[in-house]
Formats: C-alpha cells, structure tokens, sequence
C-alpha cells in the first residue's frame, strides 16, 4: 500500500468487518500502530473502512475532506471497500467521484485481501507555491 517505517497512518470507520490482516500488514510496514478517528496530530497517511451504508458520495467527500485535514503532504489516502457481491460493496465510480469533488484523485486500485479492494487517493498539496 506504500507506506514505510515509521510512518503514523490514521484508520477511519473500523469495525468489526475489517480485514485484521490488512491492519497487521500496515503495522507491521510502518512498525507503528494505527492511531483512531480521534487522533489530534498530524498523521502521514490515512486507511478509511468504506461500505455501502457508511453513505452516499456526499458523506465520503465529506470524510476525504477530513481525512485531508490532519494528512502530512504527500500522504496516501486508501479507501478500503467490500468486494463485489459482498455486503456493503460500494462501486468504485463513487469512491472516483467522491474524490473528485474533494479536489482530489483516485489513482489506482488494487485487492488488499479477500473481501476488500482498496483504491488510492492523492491528495492535493497544501504548500502555495
């Protein structure tokens, strides 16, 4: 998923549906634990849990637009999604969709573990040039 030692990756939405090997395998790159929805400091990249009944596009703009706030530049977003044909599978255009209408974009996606796909998010740089 491209993150690195010593990383700090905030996790958005985790239930108890999630894949607790895609957390390990974060933990395990980053030697860090994930840190909440709650956590007050910057963060260098974000994992946002999104499912069907999390909401429609405006509420996951919205949860871009947040998860944005308290990214370091050049943070990677992913937002992680059931699979086809599993409960709460959200269809990849509304996650594109959504990020578009946050200023950012949606930049690949790959499976991260048998029921989740998770598809990158670019953020766009806060520096001012």
């Amino acid at each position: 998923m491209g993150f690195t030692t010593g990383q700090v990756i905030q996790e958005f939405l985790y239930d108890d549906d999630v894949d607790s090997a895609v957390r390990q395998g974060v933990e395990e790159a980053t030697g860090t634990e994930l840190v909440d929805e709650e956590y007050g400091d910057v963060s260098d990249g974000t994992i946002i849990w999104w499912r069907d009944d999390d909401g429609g596009q405006e509420e996951l703009t919205d949860m871009l637009v947040d998860a944005q706030a308290n990214l370091d530049d050049g943070g990677l977003i992913w937002v992680l999604t059931p699979k086809p044909g599993r409960d709460g599978h959200v269809v990849p255009a509304d996650v594109e969709e959504a990020a578009r209408t946050a200023g950012m974009l949606a930049t690949s996606a790959i499976s991260v573990g048998p029921a989740w796909n998770g598809i990158r998010i670019a953020s766009r740089s806060r520096s001012r040039r």
